[in-house]
């Protein structure tokens, strides 16, 4: 049967929404990794680096919307829909948990395990799917949904009679290199590259997915159904004005509310290595916007398992990280529990209209259409 690509991408900005969320995904990773230490630790406050990316996604999306409106229409509409506001919360402080943790988790694994173990979260968004939007799965969907957790599980097996430990398979690989690329390359031997170890990092990262499950199908749910008659931008301040004040939290709750902000610890952070993640990540939350709206959480995370097979190639290159049989045979299997689910995608549109052509971004006038359904205004970032 052929791919619906139709029902997967009803228009090709939303084609181009997708290839672009991807994109960024893939850089987080390989940014992340390339700012850490030799001994995988960070030289900035990561909490900090994670506010200031809130930060810089409010303006984003606070800049877009004044572009056609003023800030008295702006504070008028945040007044008139606080309620929805104190809804989001809920995704911000999961989200803010989930942004928090992946750097202590890309911190233990390498990117490709990382995301790997990620994908872990598909059956649990299946069933949130089903459980908010009433959307059933059919058994097509299951299988894939299935597959593909099958399929990062195999990462978890250790073929050794086909290659020998992990840590010292990529110390040689480093060695194998100049002597310049192995020095800046050998803490990946330190990095746990075989996934789930029944330690904390393996709780961290379990936690990690739950929070991504519940954030992304419950942000999703307020887009389309609770917030649906809300302008998008002013959905995406609500989100992230909760979010800085869950990071001020942590930071408060850490005891680094100050020094966080001193010269030398900005000094640490305004460098290009870790600007580039703010920039990054704070374009995915933009992005994840979009996707959400328009697509679907459990395409989403379809999204997410086509990022393994690039994030793969990449490390290898960049970092000298190897892929092993186990790791190539989950790929693998993710592929084609991907290209199972294309043949029947899950669609929720909620109650907003397909996103058609850019012109639609640009739309100025009212949220409301004469049918009643929900119109989008905003801008590409």
């Amino acid at each position: 049967m052929a791919i619906n690509w139709r029902e997967l991408f009803p228009t090709k900005l939303t084609f181009l929404i997708f290839i672009l969320y991807m994109s960024l995904f893939i850089g987080q990773g390989i940014f992340v990794t390339a700012s850490q230490e030799s001994n995988n630790s960070y030289s900035y406050n990561t909490v900090t680096v994670v506010l200031l990316t809130e930060v810089l996604k409010l303006l984003v999306s606070a800049s877009l919307y004044l572009r056609d409106h003023n800030f008295t229409s702006l504070v008028k509409d945040v007044r008139k829909d606080y309620n929805v506001m104190l809804l989001y919360f809920v995704p911000a402080l999961l989200y803010c948990l989930y942004n928090n943790l992946a750097f202590v988790n890309l911190a233990t694994f390498d990117p490709t395990t990382y995301y790997l173990l990620l994908q872990l979260r598909v059956v649990i968004t299946g069933i949130l799917f089903q459980i908010i939007f009433k959307k059933y799965l059919s058994k097509r969907q299951w299988i894939s949904l299935v597959l593909l957790t099958l399929g990062c599980m195999l990462k978890q097996i250790n073929f050794s009679g086909i290659y020998g430990d992990n840590n010292q398979d990529t110390k040689n690989v480093a060695a194998a290199a100049s002597s310049d690329t192995a020095n800046s390359n050998n803490h990946f031997s330190n990095k746990n590259m075989n996934g789930f170890d029944f330690s904390l990092s393996a709780l961290l990262i379990l936690a990690q997915t739950i929070f991504s499950c519940l954030a992304g199908v419950y942000n999703e749910y307020l887009l389309k159904d609770k917030g649906s008659e809300v302008n998008i931008f002013v959905q995406n301040v609500f989100m992230y004005l909760d979010s800085i004040v869950c990071n001020v939290v942590i930071l408060l709750f850490q005891g680094d509310l100050f020094s966080a902000f001193t010269a030398e610890s900005l000094q640490a952070i305004f460098r290009f290595k870790v600007l580039i993640i703010i920039v990054n990540n704070a374009a995915i939350g933009i992005v994840t916007s979009f996707f959400l709206k328009y697509m679907n959480s459990i395409l989403k995370t379809f999204a997410s398992a086509l990022e393994l097979m690039f994030t793969a190639v990449l490390c290898y290159f960049l970092f000298a990280i190897p892929i092993y049989i186990n790791t190539a045979m989950a790929i693998a299997v993710v592929s084609f529990a991907i290209y199972l689910y294309s043949q029947s995608p899950v669609v929720n549109l909620g109650k907003v209209r397909p996103l058609t052509s850019v012109n639609d971004l640009r739309d100025k006038q009212k949220l409301l259409d004469e049918d009643g359904d929900t119109d989008l205004e905003m801008d590409m970032v």
